[in-house]
């Protein structure tokens, strides 16, 4: 999914099942805004995904944002992405939360991320504020079994998928 060119109907890499074109693709565009804080979430893992650096500094709040952070030097693949829990973070909100687990592979070595990320909205416009590492801090590292569903998604089993 990392390579996913813009404008295509493949699927989104957010997750949600639609085409790209009809998910994140918009917002990447700067077509449409994010309609909630959970859309924006997908749309920045979607960004992640796509290594689109633009995107990501974009829609990180001001306050918080930093002047870059290395995106184009990351050599981390993003397998999936999984919305835990949301609070708040409708058109009628003015902040909310997400919580979310997003695995990836780095090294030949599956893990996962596990944040509650913060946003606010500004004139009409949802903004990644910040966000607190769950449970511990640092990211999870997880053995899948030879015989599971691989993490990526796919419907493979992971000896058969990333397991290799």
């Amino acid at each position: 999914m990392n390579a996913l060119p813009p404008n295509t109907s493949n699927p989104c890499p957010c997750g949600s099942g639609k085409p790209y074109i009809a998910c994140c693709g918009p917002c990447h565009a700067g077509t449409q805004p994010a309609p909630t804080a959970e859309a924006l979430m997908r749309s920045r893992y979607s960004a992640f995904v796509l290594k689109d650096a633009a995107y990501l500094l974009r829609t990180w709040h001001p306050s918080t944002r930093p002047a870059d952070f290395g995106l184009d030097t990351d050599d981390v693949h993003w397998l999936a992405l999984t919305i835990v829990r949301t609070e708040a973070g409708t058109d009628s909100d003015r902040n909310g939360m997400v919580e979310f687990i997003a695995r990836y592979r780095k090294n030949g070595q599956t893990a996962s991320l596990h944040e509650a990320s913060r946003f606010t909205r500004e004139e009409g416009a949802w903004y990644y504020l910040d966000g607190k590492f769950e449970p511990s801090g640092t990211a999870q590292e997880e053995k899948p079994g030879r015989n599971a569903p691989c993490p990526c998604g796919s419907g493979k089993k992971y000896k058969r998928c990333c397991g290799r």
